[in-house]
């Protein structure tokens, strides 16, 4: 039998959502996890972890369409001022490194070495890469939309000019880019809104390949 919700359920009333929709905890679709670079004002390196992100390509193009940029924080200002930025992959290994940027992101932070990750320059972009992250997307910002008029955050398009991929990761029989050494995903908490009490945490997880398309 499938429930079906189109309000809040009492059991979520109380619950804290981080500016999310309690919807996003019910249905809970899983978005990777990375951490985007720029340049503040004052030179110094800004990094913000991200999710809630899809990537898309045509002839015309790769995008990556992120859908949810605060209004009020660093990234946001950071890519009206100079328009690029680098969305970096990391594995499990940096996770709690990338994290540690969190409790390091005043304006007069240099992010990336407080973190003690290391910084290393674009070559088509004015924004830092992270040498500790296995794939760099050096990207442009296309364009800004807000989803619904007076929301806090924007979605916005970043086109994908130059790609760096480390070549362990390319091998999908070394390290690869799936399982355990490859892409991290955020998890909202899977709440089952008819037995629900208590808080909601994310969770850190990976994509594991079951088959292959060929077999169709």
């Amino acid at each position: 039998m499938k429930r079906a919700y189109d309000a809040l359920p009492e059991s979520m009333k109380n619950m804290e959502m981080y500016g999310f929709h309690w919807m996003e905890f019910v249905v809970q679709i899983p978005s990777p996890l990375y951490i985007i670079t720029s340049y503040k004002s004052n030179g110094l390196t800004n990094a913000c972890m991200q999710s809630w992100t899809t990537f898309t390509g045509g002839k015309n193009g790769f995008y990556a369409i992120v859908a949810s940029v605060s209004k009020y924080g660093h990234l946001y200002q950071t890519l009206h001022e100079t328009g690029e930025a680098v969305i970096n992959f990391m594995s499990a290994e940096f996770y709690d490194k990338c994290m540690a940027t969190i409790r390091h992101n005043g304006f007069d932070d240099d992010e990336i070495a407080l973190a003690g990750l290391t910084a290393v320059k674009a070559d088509r972009v004015h924004a830092p890469m992270i040498g500790e992250c296995f794939i760099n997307l050096e990207c442009r910002v296309k364009w800004e939309k807000e989803i619904a008029a007076g929301d806090d955050s924007v979605l916005m398009c970043l086109q994908v000019v130059k790609a760096h991929i480390d070549e362990r990761h390319l091998d999908e029989n070394d390290l690869g880019r799936t399982g355990k050494t490859g892409i991290l995903y955020n998890i909202h908490h899977p709440i089952d809104p008819e037995r629900f009490s208590g808080a909601a945490h994310d969770y850190l997880g990976v994509i594991e390949k079951i088959r292959d398309y060929a077999e169709y």
